[in-house]
């Protein structure tokens, strides 16, 4: 038995948004909003999964959408990769579906609360060890909260879930082992199948159930995401090796000038700025060849050998 991995967009729509997915949906929203408790009894899934789109992957056709029996919106969405402005468009998506509940001059008071539930596979917030955070309207200093909680983020960072199979105990727990690791199962866990919601879930995810399109097209979008995954994770190493890069420049040229001024007193504006142009290599040459020198003729000199005139 081989399962598709949930964290594919794809896939994710297919096992939470299909038409035979509102038990799945219910159950999964019960754990990560509501803690496991059955709040929800009922809902219907907006923009249902329809394999005749697949192939257009818009934006908002891969999220879910949902509203409860008591008029909310729930915007479910799965996210594998950083992308700029991230946190805006969640944001921004949320207030999306709470305005478009009203038509052009509808009473505001008809308007139902908005939950966004965001999936990442990354950490988006370094200094919590949160696995769940939810964020609501509060008072900055005395933390009271805004009357009506009209608007509600919920993310679920899956790297910082740590929990081995053996070590599940709440709904939660299940559901977000579901979520990480899912595509690393060979069977359905009992700990796993005794949630029969899950077991659907896996049953949905199970490569046989798919059709040999649905199976393409998720590895194409698989591949596709853990390739912009790729471009993310270098652009943020490249930028973090050429801002290291640029910190030992930076406390290079510190040192060398003090060093240059406890010998030599002050250095010309002109000299500074040739100084500054060294690479760290040379930067380093200099802090030991500066010791042969006896003027500031022969600073100058030295680095008109290395900068271009």
């Amino acid at each position: 038995m081989r399962f598709v991995s949930p964290k594919v967009d794809f896939t994710f729509k297919k096992i939470f948004g299909s038409q035979q997915s509102e038990r799945i949906l219910i159950s999964f929203l019960n754990a990560i909003v509501y803690g496991g408790e059955k709040v929800i009894q009922s809902l219907k899934i907006i923009n249902p999964y329809n394999p005749g789109k697949i192939e257009s992957f818009k934006e908002t056709y891969l999220d879910v959408k949902a509203t409860l029996a008591d008029g909310s919106i729930v915007v479910i969405e799965m996210q594998i990769g950083r992308m700029s402005g991230f946190s805006k468009r969640i944001v921004y998506n949320l207030s999306k579906a709470y305005a478009n509940q009203l038509s052009v001059a509808e009473n505001y008071l008809r308007l139902k609360p908005a939950i966004a539930v965001t999936i990442v596979d990354f950490v988006m917030f370094e200094d919590s060890k949160k696995v769940i955070s939810q964020f609501i309207f509060k008072e900055k200093e005395e933390k009271l909260e805004y009357p009506d909680a009209e608007l509600q983020l919920f993310f679920v960072q899956l790297p910082k879930f740590k929990k081995a199979l053996a070590d599940l105990e709440s709904l939660s727990d299940k559901w977000i082992y579901f979520l990480k690791e899912a595509a690393t199962l060979d069977e359905i866990p009992a700990i796993l199948g005794e949630v029969e919601e899950i077991e659907d879930a896996l049953t949905i995810a199970n490569q046989a159930s798919m059709t040999e399109e649905e199976l393409e097209i998720a590895d194409r979008r698989s591949i596709a995401l853990q390739d912009e995954k790729g471009r993310i994770t270098y652009a943020v190493e490249e930028g973090e090796r050429r801002g290291e890069e640029k910190g030992r420049i930076k406390a290079a040229i510190a040192l060398v000038m003090r060093q240059l001024k406890k010998r030599f007193g002050e250095i010309p504006e002109a000299t500074i700025a040739q100084i500054e142009e060294l690479s760290i290599e040379e930067l380093e040459s200099l802090a030991e060849d500066f010791l042969d020198f006896d003027s500031l003729e022969d600073l100058s000199g030295w680095l008109s050998e290395r900068t271009p005139s």
